[in-house]
């Protein structure tokens, strides 16, 4: 969802390299194990879901990417327990039971299956396959389509592509009022500047100097 990432590194990289998901699913990047902890096996995480209690539950299992030569490749990843230390989410996974094991997984990105016919329980939340490629539209006019959706800690965007150029959109109710799925759409209400440029002013001389600004010859 908007919070939950299916895009990858590229607009195509929807699924790790080592899995695919099951007919009529598609895979979500949830997570990416970034720093062992302590010398139990524990793992820090950087998050790309807005439900990391939900994700991380026990016994909530995960597709991992990895390179081919990681001892991990084409295995399951398996939650045991799940905390937040110092404000950091931390987890425990089956199989990691000391700081060796945990640095052997640092760098892996957690992937899970999604229906693709799911939609979040939030309201006003999608996930990114339902937003990638829908139209743009701004003042009645579509302006370009949806490419990809980009999260960050403070806001999402929406990275539309317009043309041979991309426009990032923060993906926010006052810049973006309207989200139809069944319309294939997003209405967008962008700010001066946005989707164009804006003239220089301080670059445009005075088209008509009057004679009283002109020198005259003595």
């Amino acid at each position: 969802m908007a919070g939950e990432d299916t895009t990858g590194s590229g607009a195509d990289a929807r699924k790790p390299v080592n899995a695919v998901p099951p007919a009529g699913k598609t895979q979500l990047r949830v997570g990416r194990l970034v720093k062992a902890h302590g010398l139990k096996g524990a793992i820090k995480l950087e998050l790309y879901t807005d439900d990391p209690e939900g994700r991380f539950v026990p016994g909530a299992t995960f597709t991992l990417q990895v390179p081919e030569s990681s001892p991990w490749h084409g295995k399951p990843l398996t939650v045991r327990e799940f905390r937040w230390m110092n404000s950091h989410p931390v987890a425990f996974f089956d199989g990691v039971e000391d700081r060796d094991a945990a640095e052997g997984l640092l760098r892996a990105i957690l992937w899970v299956d999604e229906d693709l016919q799911a939609s979040p329980a939030e309201d006003d939340a999608w996930f990114d396959h339902q937003l990638v490629g829908l139209d743009v539209v701004r003042d009645g006019q579509v302006v370009g389509k949806v490419a990809r959706v980009d999260h960050f800690p403070a806001q999402d965007l929406l990275i539309v592509k317009v043309r041979d150029d991309e426009v990032l959109v923060p993906f926010v109710k006052a810049i973006v009022p309207e989200v139809d799925i069944a319309a294939g759409r997003v209405i967008v209400t962008p700010p001066a500047g946005l989707f164009e440029e804006l003239p220089d002013d301080g670059d445009e001389a005075p088209a008509n100097p009057s004679s009283d600004d002109a020198g005259t010859a003595d």
